[in-house]
């Protein structure tokens, strides 16, 4: 593995091999018997403010032994038109990796081309594979695995998150339900282009989605760059909430999760979240041990 960019360039094993390792470095935090960053330094360049993303990755880095940059649109010439492939060859001659979160899934891609360095898509427009790895492992942590499982997604279905899901379930094998209105439902591209598996299942039901599912999961319906369309989206959606009487549907043993920011009562409802509280923020921890998981493995190459 030469950079991260998608889920959909992943293989199962790799996937698996990932979690694996984000288990052992979580288990092994404050005694790492290596420091695979050792001497190097990672740009981070976000044109997407984060919170957990930017902490995680900050985190994670030094950890490893690594020192990080981080660079907003405003701190480089790429906010005032500067070609990406000319700024990747830059910095690949300065920096020992790079990882972005931005708009434009070319951008990562092209910068991944020119640079010569190992790099990272932490969040665009098209997938969002590190949340998707966090998620996996807290799934295996709490309910041993996703096999025979079934995960439900609800609300914006042709989101980021969702299309990782969706790439994940191909990858992995277990059952997807996406449940979104019509509007909101995966492309018929994305769908024909992920090979329209039996087990990714897209309905406009939420109560079918719910029903039997190990992991009821959601998203903010207002992602950055979508807040125009926030009143519309709101109204759409809202019978996607994942509420008392949608979990009821679910498996017994269910976990609820959230990639966060959370807003109560729109895509989750308060009790909701707060009742599943431990395992959404254990989820957000999660980032900083997978993509731990990342960076060792990408030094390894």
């Amino acid at each position: 593995m030469k950079h991260l960019l998608s889920i959909e360039a992943l293989g199962g094993a790799e996937i698996e091999a990932l979690i694996d390792s984000g288990i052992r470095l979580k288990a092994e935090r404050g005694r790492h018997a290596e420091q695979p960053l050792a001497g190097q330094v990672w740009a981070m360049i976000f044109t997407k403010s984060s919170t957990r993303t930017r902490v995680s990755f900050e985190v994670g880095v030094r950890e490893l032994g690594g020192d990080v940059m981080f660079l907003s649109s405003n701190d480089m010439q790429l906010g005032r038109g500067e070609p990406i492939k000319d700024t990747a060859r830059v910095l690949g001659r300065m920096v020992h990796g790079a990882i972005i979160r931005t708009f434009a899934q070319s951008d990562v891609d092209e910068f991944a081309s020119y640079s010569g360095i190992p790099t990272i898509n932490a969040l665009t427009d098209e997938e969002h594979p590190c949340q998707i790895l966090a998620d996996l492992m807290t799934v295996k942590e709490r309910l041993g695995g996703w096999e025979g499982r079934k995960i439900a997604f609800f609300g914006d279905g042709d989101c980021n998150v969702a299309r990782s899901w969706a790439w994940a379930a191909v990858r992995l094998g277990f059952e997807l339900a996406i449940a979104a209105p019509e509007a909101f439902q995966p492309r018929s591209e994305f769908l024909d282009r992920i090979g329209r598996p039996s087990n990714v299942v897209v309905t406009d039901d939420p109560k079918v989605a719910a029903g039997g599912a190990a992991v009821l999961y959601t998203d903010t319906w207002v992602s950055m760059g979508k807040e125009a369309e926030a009143a519309e989206r709101l109204e759409v959606l809202a019978p996607y909430q994942i509420n008392n009487d949608l979990a009821t549907l679910a498996a017994p043993s269910h976990i609820v999760q959230h990639c966060l920011p959370a807003y109560r009562g729109k895509e989750i409802s308060e009790a909701i979240l707060e009742a599943h509280a431990e395992a959404i923020f254990q989820e957000a921890e999660n980032r900083l041990h997978a993509q731990k998981a990342v960076l060792a493995a990408l030094v390894r190459e």
